[in-house]
């Protein structure tokens, strides 16, 4: 009964907290926070919702009924590459909208990690099983931890609860976790502080 009732909350955790609904969350927050025009914000929001949070969603449902996934946790590290390349496109569409209606750069910069990031996993998925719930959730911690400083560190516990559910619900290992974790985050943060810098300089 402890273990039914701990997977169910595992499931939980896990389908609350896909990648896209961090992206609909801080995006949402970047407009209300670094976007004075409202034209911006509601560009923002939009191309937030449409591109980086319906299409994705949309997208995984569609490849599982279709067959193409065993499952929405896509479980199976082959069928994986397919609908990661589709997001890829999704994103950079969504990219060209915020770069041409000029985006603060903060929100640039961290929506460009997405499409980095994305690559990066194609790549590493050929030969291994990385887990993208833990890199969904590690990157947002890093911008957080980018704009509010060492009080970020609260937010910490959400990766971690991610993290367990995803090795509770046996789709990942710990090794896959852990170093989904460390890699979302650490390439999220420097890419941000890189972006920021050659912005700034440019400016």
């Amino acid at each position: 009964m402890v273990t039914t009732s701990s997977k169910r909350i595992a499931r939980i955790i896990s389908t609350i907290f896909v990648p896209p609904s961090f992206t609909l969350i801080i995006f949402i927050c970047f407009s209300i926070f670094f976007e004075n025009d409202l034209s911006k914000k509601l560009t923002l929001i939009l191309v937030t919702i449409v591109f980086g949070f319906a299409l994705h969603i949309l997208l995984f449902i569609f490849f599982k009924r279709k067959g193409k996934l065993v499952d929405l946790d896509a479980s199976i590290k082959e069928e994986r590459t397919i609908p990661f390349l589709f997001s890829e496109i999704i994103y950079l569409i969504g990219f060209i909208i915020l770069i041409s209606n000029h985006i603060d750069i903060i929100s640039i910069a961290f929506w460009f990690c997405y499409i980095t990031n994305t690559i990066i996993i194609v790549l590493i998925n050929r030969f291994w099983k990385i887990s993208v719930h833990a890199m969904g959730s590690s990157g947002p911690l890093a911008i957080i931890l980018y704009l509010l400083g060492p009080i970020g560190i609260i937010f910490m516990l959400i990766p971690i609860a991610v993290g367990w559910s995803r090795i509770k619900l046996k789709c990942h290992t710990h090794s896959q976790v852990l170093i989904g974790g460390l890699f979302g985050f650490m390439s999220t943060y420097f890419q941000i502080l890189l972006i920021v810098k050659l912005f700034s300089n440019a400016r």
